[in-house]
């Protein structure tokens, strides 16, 4: 005998997310112009949302756009965001917006990356940290996380690589928490799964520099220790379900001796 998965219902998504979110039916009532019995309804399918309240609702949990259309869809509507591919005409503008934001941070490297860490556009400062790369991992798709814990990646130049490891799965594990991906858990999975290097990745800088306020990333390239700092620019109230994916990283110099080290790279590169 077959058995067949039932798929959740919006009330059950919608009260997995209020979990997630540690906030009571009240609370979330209050914030949706609403009642608590009303909440209490819904979630128990006594109820059923219009498409409206679903997603006054959705907002207020600060569900991911992706995860609204599933709410939608598990409500019985039509998903209300699009998700339209890079190369659309639709997205031209947000196509020539990246690629100026990107060439206007060189020398210093810039990525987009979408939702499973897949790059989508670069600068060229990044050739700084793919020096020494082995080509299968160049190969379309780039990914992000392989490239830099592959051993055959940054892995083995990175210096303080099991500090910088962890840092990058418990960012994975952060968004695995709120969204349910199977391309970006597989690539978990398998970037987790990478060895570590004979010494640990625990070696330092040899001068000790650490920057202050943030952890850095310490990378051989060029005979010397170069040390960034990563942030990570993600767009406002995205309205397409692509667009809400997109991350652009960038990595500031660290320390003086990086930032005049990439400054040098470009004038070199120039002449």
């Amino acid at each position: 005998m077959t058995t067949l998965a039932v798929a959740p219902g919006v009330g059950t998504l919608l009260r997995e997310w209020r979990d997630r979110r540690r906030i009571s039916q009240l609370e979330l009532a209050l914030r949706a112009d609403s009642s608590a019995r009303h909440i209490s309804f819904i979630e128990t399918g006594r109820s059923r949302p219009s498409q409206e309240m679903v997603l006054r609702l959705a907002d207020h949990l600060e569900v991911p756009v992706r995860e609204r259309n599933a709410l939608l869809i598990a409500a019985g509507y039509a998903p209300y965001y699009p998700e339209s591919a890079l190369d659309s005409p639709a997205m031209e503008t947000l196509r020539a917006g990246l690629e100026r934001l990107l060439k206007g941070y060189d020398p210093f490297p810039a990525v987009v990356v979408d939702g499973r860490y897949d790059i989508i556009a670069a600068n060229e400062g990044i050739s700084a940290l793919l020096d020494g790369v082995a080509p299968h991992l160049l190969e379309p798709p780039l990914n992000a996380m392989r490239i830099t814990l592959h051993p055959e990646g940054l892995a083995p130049r990175i210096r303080n690589l099991r500090e910088w490891r962890g840092h990058l799965l418990e960012q994975m594990e952060r968004q695995l928490a709120l969204l349910r991906s199977a391309p970006l858990n597989a690539v978990y999975e398998e970037v987790s799964a990478y060895p570590l290097p004979e010494n640990g990745g625990e070696e330092m800088a040899a001068d000790g520099e650490h920057a202050p306020f943030a952890l850095p990333m310490m990378i051989e390239h060029g005979g010397q220790v170069l040390s960034f700092i990563s942030t990570i620019a993600t767009f406002n109230t995205p309205m397409d379900v692509t667009v809400s994916e997109l991350a652009i990283e960038t990595f500031l110099p660290a320390n003086a001796r990086t930032a005049a080290f990439l400054h040098g790279s470009r004038g070199t590169a120039a002449g």
